[in-house]
């Protein structure tokens, strides 16, 4: 379990608990997240292992995350359960996330200064062994770092078209979007232009 999947001793506890029915269900956990104050937010965010996740799968999740969470009681207050996506510009929480969106841009963040800076922008370029290899730009030239995982305080996609098509592509392949609905709207369209707006009728 990762610092970027679970932060604070808390939210690991709560992985612990909530994981295995995550991953029993066919999905995986990507984050969680213990908000605290006067309403405790408790934020879980899921994924399939090939991408793609709706609103009805984040329901049958939540129905069995708070059935296990009644069992063993780990949050002594009232709190609020939400069961979300990653998104499109998804947080990047395991090591095989950075190879999976490689070729994408990326902002990331590391604990302590890395050569006198903590943030890092630029085009995701895989793996090596532990290290997540970034292309960012040096004094006007692109150059590829590495960053130990490890060093990571938190990673995510940067909101870009190729990206936008890339979830689409996704969402279509896991048959999360109905292609046929767009092609009822082009029709309309289609039907709608056929009239000049000047004419009378």
């Amino acid at each position: 379990m990762t610092d970027l999947i679970a932060k604070t001793a808390i939210d690991r506890r709560l992985a612990e608990i909530v994981g295995p029915t995550i991953e029993g269900l066919g999905f995986e956990l990507v984050r969680i997240r213990l908000q605290g104050g006067k309403h405790p937010l408790l934020q879980i965010m899921a994924d399939r292992p090939e991408g793609g996740i709706d609103v009805d799968d984040c329901a049958v999740i939540s129905t069995a995350i708070s059935a296990v969470l009644d069992v063993e009681d780990p949050i002594e207050e009232k709190y609020t359960l939400e069961i979300s996506s990653p998104g499109i510009d998804r947080p990047l929480t395991r090591l095989k996330d950075f190879d999976a969106w490689e070729g994408y841009e990326a902002r990331l963040e590391t604990s302590e200064q890395i050569d006198g800076r903590k943030r890092f922008k630029g085009l995701l370029r895989g793996t090596e062994n532990d290290e997540v290899l970034i292309e960012i730009e040096e004094q006007g030239e692109q150059v590829t770092i590495g960053l130990q995982f490890d060093w990571l305080a938190d990673a995510k996609l940067i909101l870009t078209d190729e990206l936008i098509a890339e979830m689409l592509r996704q969402r279509k392949a896991a048959g999360i979007i109905d292609e046929t609905k767009f092609d009822d709207i082009e029709d309309d369209d289609t039907n709608s232009n056929d009239q000049d707006p000047d004419e009378e009728t």
